[in-house]
């Protein structure tokens, strides 16, 4: 399984609407600690990804508004998706990939 890249037009589908849980990488152009994480999030899509939970990544630089409905007001965020809202997060100092990892596990 590899991550899916979703954008304001796919997000309902893909993340909210979604049967399962979804881990969604919310990054944007520029950002440094985003860019540093991301191979990180790729390597736990590859080994966590799964029926029970998918694996997605939104530029919030191509869809600002998105990112502000879903309160996402700094980078990096690493958030856990169910039924259509946000039951976990990883924001900014916290998301590093041992913590990452850590929240992932707990869905799985």
């Amino acid at each position: 399984m590899s991550m899916l890249e979703v954008d304001k037009t796919t997000f309902e589908a893909e993340v909210l609407q979604a049967p399962c849980k979804v881990v969604v990488d919310f990054y944007g152009d520029g950002c440094v600690p985003c860019a540093a994480l991301m191979p990180h999030v790729h390597e736990f899509a590859d080994k966590y990804g799964s029926d029970k939970l998918k694996f997605c990544a939104l530029n919030t630089t191509k869809a600002r508004r998105l990112a502000i409905g879903q309160k996402i007001l700094g980078l990096p965020v690493i958030a856990v998706y169910e039924n259509g809202a946000m039951i976990d997060s990883c924001v900014k100092d916290d998301a590093t990939p041992e913590n990452v990892e850590n929240m992932i596990k707990k869905y799985l």
